[in-house]
């Protein structure tokens, strides 16, 4: 199996819930670039941390819209959508439903199993959907209650 499918695999893996499987996937020695608030950059730290929005977000769901391998890594953009049923970085359950974007570069170790991960996550446009903060443009200054600026007030 090639870097590629390898990383395929995990989305999947994750998609039906099995973070076990997905574990067996990674490298013990396995190191997290991405820092994410409480959890450590280790593959327990990972593995916690996708039980944990697994619950929060039970139908979870990566879809894999391109992969891009070269030599022991591999580069993935993944659109990702889930339901908030939990708490989410402080905000309760929405029962909101979220759609984002995420890429995802991973290095592979000499057995195949994923050894290091960088990513990116579209946080804002997350955190918009479920209601933690406010969406679309700020209003320019000057602007009252949704009227633009100069715009007398009645």
């Amino acid at each position: 199996m090639g870097n590629a499918d390898t990383m395929r695999r995990a989305y999947d893996l994750l998609n039906g819930g099995d973070v076990d499987g997905f574990g067996a996937l990674v490298a013990d020695g396995f190191v997290e670039h991405q820092e994410t608030p409480g959890v450590p950059p280790t593959k327990a730290g990972v593995l916690d941390m996708f039980r944990s929005y697994l619950e929060i977000f039970p139908d979870l769901h990566m879809k894999v819209d391109e992969v891009l391998e070269s030599g022991d890594r591999a580069v993935a953009r993944v659109s990702v959508s889930g339901t908030q049923k939990g708490e989410f970085m402080g905000v309760p359950a929405s029962g909101r439903h979220g759609e984002t974007q995420l890429i995802d570069i991973m290095r592979f170790d000499a057995d195949g199993r994923i050894a290091e991960h960088w990513g990116v996550m579209d946080m804002l446009t997350l955190m918009q959907q479920i209601g933690a903060i406010p969406g679309g443009p700020p209003e320019p200054a000057g602007a009252q209650h949704g009227k633009p600026a100069g715009t007398p007030g009645r």
